[in-house]
């Protein structure tokens, strides 16, 4: 039996953050579309955030278009769940006309100019014939773990970080997080904080501070242009898109999150993993350097914003100097998971794109999308919802609505136009 074919003007992939927004775009501008979303609606904060996750940006930096965060802190960080009900809310606002559980299966380019979108769902297999196609679905779709995780003993569980939820999730005995991005960092800390033993294999990712002379750091920032700078802009341009956020952590009102006090405290810090099998891993011996770099960044940042403050006169409390609390005496190589008692891992290295759905020749040797500002060279065809899609904001609440009404507006032009491929 063939599939059935419905026809619209624009196909939104993903019922997330970026998603909605653009729906919301097209709806205030009465364009023809269809979102569609594989579970349900922003199910994502819900289904990959673990139970004490919060923001790291304040909450006042969630602001999608038509609909912001008006509780009573707005220099506080929500909840996992406050983000959920947050975000749960949105699509009530406007009534989107939302398909979940109902998955893009295929995009394929159609005879003559615009697309087809296969899809499976509550109604069986349905083909949506397009104009326009607007893939939200992110960039962070299948986690980084290494090949030879498998040769590790059976006996030791390893997690996803997308699939961590709390130390009782994990059998008794100490853990070893790899990884010390903004997922790593604040689960080895949720591990940490409980009392097991946590062994942390560290990355190159760069730490902030969470408050510099009175303020959030982020708040400072915001005020000093940086998520409104476009990434061709930034030293490196487009390599920008490549750099790993900075950890830090909104728990408990947020506070910075530093390795080397954790270090202090019994948690054991490791340079990068370099290979495994059976019950032994390598390291290399990069775990001083990483510490430095990303407290390099940490000063760097609290410059800048010594620098701001001067130059537009601010009134603020006077500037401090961070001096690091440990260094490593010696920096381990090699590690037996049973003479430390390691009995789980958990992989929080990051993620990489997926979109072998997409049969339309837009990307680049990595199998990321090539476009500006999300607009692709093929006609009709755009992303969105991709970290530094166009600034440090893009991938963060507070830039989704510049980057929604940008894409609306290319569609919207496009039909104002009366071109069925814009």
């Amino acid at each position: 039996m063939s599939a059935e074919v419905r026809s619209t003007r624009v196909v939104v992939v993903g019922g997330g953050q970026a998603g909605l927004s653009t729906s919301w775009c097209l709806t205030r501008d009465g364009v023809d579309h269809v979102v569609l979303e594989a579970e349900t609606a922003a199910h994502e904060w819900a289904d990959r955030r673990w139970d004490s996750f919060t923001l790291v940006t304040p909450n006042w930096h969630c602001r999608l278009p038509g609909y912001a965060y008006d509780g009573p802190d707005p220099d506080g960080f929500m909840t996992r769940d406050e983000v959920v009900a947050w975000l749960g809310g949105y699509a009530a606002t406007f009534g989107p006309p939302l398909l979940e559980r109902t998955r893009a299966t295929s995009l394929t380019e159609r005879e003559g100019g615009g697309f087809l979108v296969a899809t499976t769902g509550p109604e069986g297999e349905v083909i949506f014939s397009a104009d326009h196609v607007v893939v939200a679905t992110g960039g962070y779709h299948l986690p980084i773990v290494p090949a030879w995780a498998p040769a590790l003993d059976p006996s030791i569980t390893q997690l996803e970080s997308a699939h961590y939820r709390n130390p009782d999730q994990l059998p008794d005995g100490a853990v070893l997080v790899v990884g010390s991005g903004q997922s790593g960092a604040q689960i080895a800390e949720d591990l940490h904080l409980t009392g097991r033993q946590v062994h942390l294999a560290l990355g190159d990712a760069p730490r902030v501070a969470r408050t510099y002379r009175g303020r959030d750091v982020m708040t400072w920032l915001s005020d000093m242009g940086l998520y409104d700078t476009p990434v061709a802009q930034y030293p490196g341009g487009a390599t920008a898109r490549e750099k790993t956020n900075h950890y830090v952590t909104g728990r408990d009102g947020g506070r910075d999150i530093d390795l080397r006090r954790f270090a202090l405290e019994g948690m054991r810090l490791h340079g990068l993993l370099e290979a495994g099998a059976g019950t032994h891993l390598s390291f290399l011996p990069t775990a001083g350097a990483a510490l430095d770099a990303a407290d390099a960044t940490y000063v760097s940042i609290n410059r800048d914003i010594d620098r701001w403050i001067e130059a537009h006169g601010l009134d603020a409390p006077p500037p401090s100097t961070y001096e690091p609390v440990w260094r490593p005496e010696a920096e381990t190589t090699a590690l037996d998971l049973v003479a430390e008692g390691i009995t789980s891992v958990v992989w929080a290295i990051g993620y990489r794109p997926d979109y072998r759905w997409v049969h339309v020749g837009v990307f680049d040797g990595a199998g990321r999308p090539t476009h500006t500002r999300g607009v692709t060279s093929v006609p009709g065809l755009y992303f969105l919802g991709l970290p530094w899609l166009h600034t440090w904001g893009s991938g963060r609440f507070l830039g989704i609505a510049r980057d929604a009404e940008h894409v609306a507006s290319c569609i919207t032009g496009a039909v104002a136009r009366r071109q069925p491929v814009g």
